[in-house]
């Protein structure tokens, strides 16, 4: 068997397995990544000091001796529609609600990804006697996934910085295998990467609210509304909580307006559909659910779910912000409950939620005051 006809099983056992796509690229140093010491060093990583792992240079300083990177994606599209479909004021028909970006509806990609690129690894490991290391990553190990991705044919880095296949979108899951075995790339010595097909299109651009694409295919992550809503762990820059809209998990915004992703397919997969908890969705949550929950409430209801990553108080700090970006005003549903779950925060020990909580109140024209709730006064416009 030749290392193309090797490649070919991989391919083969991974759609039997129900991964959307595969191919491979060599463990190499890929172009792109010499780029990376000059991206960190403007500060663009913000606090994510794993970015800062001298391993991401190169697949081949994760696993001593590897040839081959074997990289898979999962198609998450559903049938709903984007965060850019959904007016506020159609999200806010009973009480205003945030939005949760579309990978994290459903169960962790991590998980579901994970299980099945450790059932490749088994079934390479029955379909070549050699012995060879493999080790598998999904968004848990010093590897660039959409570099990787990009040499082994699934697609080009588009300006938003995300991986786009031409016929599935941007709506993919990738992960990686990192492999002694020696296997031939997707893509042949004389063959070039699939065309950058963005041409001049600059909807992502122009369609980042906090306009954290700086220029075409650079993004700094600092100003960017997923990072501000998972890793930013303390306070959110006053200027950019505006602008961040009813975001509570994550950011769709710019791969909602790609026209690569117009015709998207969907997925299969029921681990994607959004999640219900008793009368609650995660597609366009309710707000004053989500500010209302205990640490307690919210470790069940998101268990297995991406959206754990953000804690308890994150997602409370984010609420406050998508609250105090609402509009909501007296007379409008759930008024009275907001007012009070935001009074409540306003008073509470954690600095950083009564911060957050008080900067809402303000917004919506309460009096920031926090002692309006305990002294009965109820809401009032400043």
């Amino acid at each position: 068997m030749t290392n193309a006809d090797r490649t070919g099983r991989v391919i083969d056992i991974s759609r039997a397995l129900g991964i959307d796509l595969c191919g491979v690229a060599p463990a190499a140093e890929f172009p792109e990544l010499a780029h990376l010491e000059e991206w960190l060093g403007r500060g663009y990583a913000g606090d994510m000091r794993y970015l800062h792992d001298a391993r991401r240079r190169s697949p081949s300083y994760v696993v001593q001796g590897a040839r081959s990177v074997i990289v898979c994606a999962l198609n998450y599209n559903t049938s709903l529609p984007g965060s850019t479909e959904v007016p506020d004021e159609i999200a806010a028909q009973d009480g205003p609600h945030g939005w949760i970006a579309r990978y994290a509806w459903g169960d962790d990609y991590h998980d579901v990804l994970g299980e099945k690129l450790d059932a490749l690894v088994k079934a390479l490991q029955k379909e070549f006697p050699e012995r060879f290391e493999a080790r598998a990553y999904v968004d848990t190990g010093p590897i660039v996934e959409r570099v990787a991705a990009k040499y082994a044919g699934l697609g080009w880095l588009a300006k938003n910085t995300c991986l786009i296949h031409e016929d599935l979108g941007s709506w993919l899951f990738l992960g990686v295998i990192v492999t002694t075995l020696d296997l031939a790339a997707s893509l042949g010595p004389a063959e070039a990467p699939a065309a950058d097909l963005c041409g001049n299109c600059r909807l992502c651009i122009e369609a980042c609210p906090t306009g954290a694409i700086i220029e075409p295919y650079v993004l700094d992550a600092r100003r960017c509304i997923s990072y501000l809503t998972i890793e930013q762990r303390g306070t959110i820059p006053t200027e950019l909580r505006e602008p961040m809209g009813r975001q509570v998990f994550g950011c769709d915004i710019c791969q909602d307006v790609c026209p690569w992703n117009r015709r998207a397919p969907v997925s299969s997969l029921e681990n994607f559909q959004p999640r219900r908890t008793k009368e609650h969705s995660l597609f366009s949550p309710d707000l004053e659910w989500l500010l209302s929950l205990t640490e307690e409430e919210f470790r069940e209801a998101f268990r297995g779910s991406p959206v754990k990553r953000t804690k308890w108080r994150g997602l409370a700090r984010n609420a406050c912000i998508a609250i105090g970006n609402s509009g909501l005003r007296l007379g409008m549903p759930r008024y009275a409950e907001i007012y009070a779950r935001l009074s409540k925060l306003a008073v509470s020990s954690d600095a950083v939620l009564a911060e957050h909580a008080q900067w809402a109140l303000a917004r919506l024209g309460f009096s920031p005051n926090p002692a309006l709730a305990s002294a009965g006064n109820g809401p009032r416009t400043a």
